[in-house]
Parts: structure tokens; sequence; C-alpha cells
């Protein structure tokens, strides 16, 4: 005779999962620090001020859209008062970090699966705190008070179904911000998964949606019923496991590691035209210095290097002109004097001195682990220094500020910096911005 234990394993040993979001995240951090702003309509808009990338509750109810043009919004902002923020990415991080610090307390087991949204393991953590639903409200209540920032809650034995009791919290107030899909019966379930469209699911996009529609998928409850091998057939293996995961079944383990990345871009549109090669140089070195570090932090060394240059295509009024090289380095290196040595080099076989440049960055590529270098049969050009160089210009600009000690090519005036005209202060990591109090 089989064992029950065996057959029936406990409920602590089921997998459960827990879906943190902030809400509306850039906005929740401008008013955690400026009160006057709560339910006041704003937006928190794009590099160089152009788009909304951020909507408040307020905003959401005019019907904007995310990504609307803020030139588009101008005239609707002054009938409704809406208030425009420039992006305030140091801020941003920063309280991402202090709302994570929150959640570990809860649980060390966490995936931080973007700036603003955690997941969380919760096998035996739950019964601790009274059950999901008390625990989902402690969160919710300890992360507002420290941090200022409202969170909602989701609950699943699935990271997919975490993400649908996510939305279900945020979307309908009767949940008050904690939602326990493990506590619904089947039928309840499927009620609610029969009232969303099927693009509400994780990873389930505009383009797949409308294939799905074809095939007569139309809500989420569509999905989790639809026979998953045929979509392995037409979709491959990924929207599989995603119907698996809505029936239950636990397809997607938690990421305790971040993989390195496989290639580091760093680019960003000029604040003002540019049409000089000097101010073209600048900018790339900039952009060097800061995919360098990236790479240093993950202990990587980049094997080739893209450059890329473009004019403003919205600009009919313009010639046009779009253009990328991509150059293999003699070795693979993580210095970044050595990266923008080539990089520049690049650069000038692409300039042309006859446009208007909008914007310009660089790709880090064919990303090697430290440990696994090809030594060169050549006498490396490589100053044997250079780590040594490297790790003190991370150490000094660490501890005083990007950009304290770089390049002389990055240049001092940076005319060309992305404009960031109604930018909050830096309130938790600059000493010159922080808060006070009258």
């Amino acid at each position: 005779m089989s064992d029950p234990a065996k057959s029936n394993p406990p409920e602590s040993n089921k997998p459960m999962f827990a879906l943190v979001d902030v809400n509306n995240f850039y906005v929740s951090c401008e008013r955690a620090f400026e009160p006057r702003l709560q339910n006041v309509p704003m937006v928190v808009l794009s590099n160089n001020d152009g788009c909304a990338v951020a909507r408040s509750q307020e905003v959401k109810d005019l019907g904007i859209k995310m990504g609307q043009p803020w030139f588009k919004m101008k005239d609707l902002a002054k009938q409704h008062g809406i208030i425009a923020y420039s992006s305030n990415y140091a801020l941003y991080g920063d309280m991402s970090n202090r709302a994570t610090a929150v959640l570990r307390q809860f649980c060390p087991d966490i995936e931080v699966y973007s700036i603003d949204e955690s997941f969380l393991q919760m096998q035996g953590v739950a019964q601790l705190y009274g059950g999901h639903t008390s625990m989902g409200q402690g969160i919710r209540q300890r992360v507002l008070q420290w941090t200022g920032l409202p969170v909602c809650v989701g609950f699943a034995p699935t990271k997919t179904l975490a993400k649908f009791a996510n939305h279900l919290a945020k979307k309908n107030p009767a949940f008050a911000g904690v939602c326990d899909l493990a506590s619904f019966d089947v039928s309840t379930l499927h009620t609610w998964m029969a009232q969303y469209d099927v693009t509400e699911v994780w990873g389930v996009g505009r383009r797949i949606g409308e294939r799905l529609r074809t095939l007569g998928v139309n809500t989420v409850l569509d999905l989790a019923k639809i026979e998953p091998k045929i979509l392995r057939t037409q979709f491959g293996v990924v929207l599989e496991r995603t119907a698996h995961e809505l029936r239950g079944t636990s397809c997607l383990a938690m990421e305790d590691v971040i993989p390195d990345k496989q290639q580091i871009m760093s680019s960003r549109s000029f604040g003002t035209p540019v049409q000089t090669l000097y101010e073209l140089t600048e900018s790339v070195s900039w952009h060097v210095a800061a995919a360098g570090e990236k790479l240093r932090r993950q202990r990587s060394f980049s094997g080739a290097i893209y450059v890329f240059i473009q004019t403003n295509r919205f600009r009919e009024d313009q010639k046009q002109y779009n253009a990328g090289l991509v150059m293999s380095l003699p070795e693979p290196t993580n210095d970044t004097l050595e990266l923008s040595k080539h990089a520049l080099r690049v650069l000038k076989r692409l300039y042309k001195p006859d446009f208007i440049y909008k914007k310009c960055g660089i790709m880090l590529l064919d990303l090697s682990e430290e440990l696994h270098q090809q030594a060169s049969f050549m006498v490396s050009s490589i100053d044997p220094r250079s780590a040594q160089k490297m790790q003190a210009l991370d150490a000094i600009n660490e501890r005083f500020g990007r950009g304290m000690i770089r390049s002389a090519a990055c240049g001092t005036s940076k005319r060309w910096a992305m404009r960031s005209e109604a930018r909050s202060p830096r309130y938790t990591t600059q000493w010159d911005e922080l808060p006070v109090a009258k």
C-alpha cells in the first residue's frame, strides 16, 4: 500500500509564489517625497522629456495611453492640470532597492524581476504570518510605512498565475490589494479568467494575442483550456509552458542569480541636435565608459564593439543618415580606455559632416567570462596594469559619483546631454539634494 504522505505532499511542500508589484512605480516614487502630488494627475516622461512612461491613475482615467508624446498632451494637461516630471533614474533605482530590502524581511527566497516587481517563493512561509492574505496585507503595510510606496500582492501556485493574481488585486478594489488564487475553487478561478483578455497573461503581447484569436483563444480561460501541444506546434515551448502554468502546474522556477548579459548596450538621444565629430566623440566616449563599468561588474570581457549614429527620422525636412559598424577587437578586454580607442576609430569611419544627428550609441558584443580568456600569440597591446587601473577608476567613481574620473575624450561640456528640465531632486542619493523639513 502506498504511503498517503508521499502521494499527497503536505501543503508547505507545494509550490507557491507571490508577486509584489509597486503601483505606478515612477509616479509613486515622486509622490513619496511630495505629498501634494497625491490624487493629482501626473505623468513621468521618457528620456529628453519625450513620452509618458508612467501615468497616475487619474491620468489613465483620462484615456492617456502609455508612450503618448508629451507635446500631444499639452492641451489636455492645461485642461486637467496634469503635472509632468522628467525621469529621475537615480531616485527610482534606490527606492526599488529599499522596497526589495523590506520584502527580504518577509521571505529570503526572492527574485527581483524588474525595478518594480519581485517574486517571492512562499513554501512554508505564509503560515508564519497567519496565511497568504494576512501576509500580503503585512507586506503592503510595511512597504508603505517604510518607503512610502503602495504595492499589490498576488499569491498562486505558479509564477504566471501569481502575475494574474497581482493584476486582479490591482484592478478590483474588493481584494484590498491582495489576491490569493490558491484559496479559489476551480469554478471561481475560471470565472475570473473568463473576464480578462488573453493579452493580460504574462508574456502574451498584442501580436501573439492576434494569432491566438485565430484559434479561438480570446480570454485567459481560453488559453488555460487549449491543448498545450497545439501551442507547442504553432508558438513554441514557451507558450506551452504558459498554458501549463495557467492550469496550476509550475514550470518556471525562481531565478536566484540573474544571468550575465550576453551583450551590453548604452545609447541615448541628444538633448539638442548634434553636428560635429567632437560632440559625437564626447557622447560615444561616455557610452563606452558606462558600458565598460557594467562589463567589469559582471566580470566579463568584450571581443567586439558596435557603434551607431542616427539622424532624426521624424524630421522629414532634414537629410537622413543611419549607420552602424561592428569592429572585432584584437583581443578581448574590459578596459574602458582600450574600448574607447576602438569605438572612436569606428565613429570616424561612420561620421559624415553634412547631417544633423539625433542619437548615437554603442554595444559591447562577443562577451566572455573573465576566467575563459584566450591568450594572444602576439605580444599583448593591453597595459598589464589595466585591471588595477580599472579597479581604481570604478572605486573612485562609486564613492564620489559616476564620471568623477573619466577619459579626456568624454570632454567637459556635454551640450548634447539628455534634456531633463522637470526632474525632481535625487532625494536619497545626493547629499546636496536631501529633502528638508521646514
